[in-house]
């Protein structure tokens, strides 16, 4: 059943920003098909539809992507939204553990992504946006798994927009700060803790539920989607809310030494 609207499909929209998404690209005039791990017995949103997605599993990426064709025809947008967050010292994370995180959040968009781009370069055109985070580009202590995943979400995907803009397709990039999510709640916690990190860890939680509890609310990250999708000359880099726009700024300007003065201060880390 072909459709005559544009065509996005979200992955991680069972909730928080991928949720949020969701609903503002069908106000956008998207036909709009949301994933989750298990999305029976969910609600989606007015005009979206769910389908159940392991972004971790290479059959499972390829089925979506196939059933999305087969049942609309085309794929305009994919928001490579789904992911997992971590907590702990590098030390407290196994490589077992790492490897699982990478899986999801960095193997799991170039999965979905390669599974679009023959569809989108057949229709000559389509974009693929990636939620990336300030933290793709500024470190952030007890969580550098998450971060050092970003960091290559960002790099993965600057390099592959330059592979395919003569097709017609653009990557793109955006940047939230702190969002009101539930995921610092659902945020791999260590598997191999270690007492000598105990007490930088309850800092760390603590720093980590004000940030929170003060940041954005998901539909400011879905606009800044929105606008990535649809604008007529979209940029590579998208910064949303206040304080993901002051970070990325301080972050070129600000001399190196002192921006990281600055992160052990607001980490309540010493030196």
């Amino acid at each position: 059943m072909a459709t005559t609207r544009p065509v996005a499909l979200v992955t991680g929209a069972s909730s928080g920003i991928g949720k949020s998404t969701a609903g503002a690209l069908v106000a956008a005039g998207f036909e709009v098909i949301g994933t989750g791990r298990k999305t029976s017995g969910l609600t989606p949103p007015a005009g979206v539809t769910y389908l159940d997605l392991d972004v971790a599993s290479d059959d499972s990426a390829a089925a979506v992507v196939e059933q999305v064709i087969e049942r609309f025809g085309r794929i305009d947008v994919l928001v490579n939204n789904a992911g997992i967050g971590s907590a702990g010292a590098v030390e407290e994370n196994s490589v077992a553990q790492a490897q699982s995180i990478f899986n999801i959040n960095v193997f799991g968009v170039i999965r979905m992504t390669k599974a679009v781009l023959p569809h989108m370069r057949a229709q000559g055109g389509g974009r693929v946006i990636n939620l990336s985070s300030v933290l793709g580009i500024t470190p952030q202590p007890f969580m550098a798994l998450y971060v050092a995943a970003k960091h290559a979400i960002e790099g993965y995907s600057e390099s592959l927009d330059h592979e395919v803009r003569e097709h017609g397709i653009r990557v793109l990039l955006v940047q939230p700060a702190y969002t009101k999510t539930a995921f610092d709640a659902n945020a791999a916690q260590p598997d191999t803790p270690l007492p000598l990190y105990a007490e930088r860890r309850r800092v760390f939680d603590e720093v980590m539920a004000a940030a929170m509890k003060k940041g954005d609310d998901p539909a400011v990250v879905a606009k800044v989607i929105v606008t990535a999708a649809t604008a007529p000359k979209p940029k590579l880099r998208y910064t949303a809310g206040p304080l993901a726009s002051r970070v990325s700024t301080a972050r070129r300007l600000v001399p190196a030494r002192l921006f990281g003065k600055q992160i052990r201060k607001l980490n309540r880390l010493p030196g």
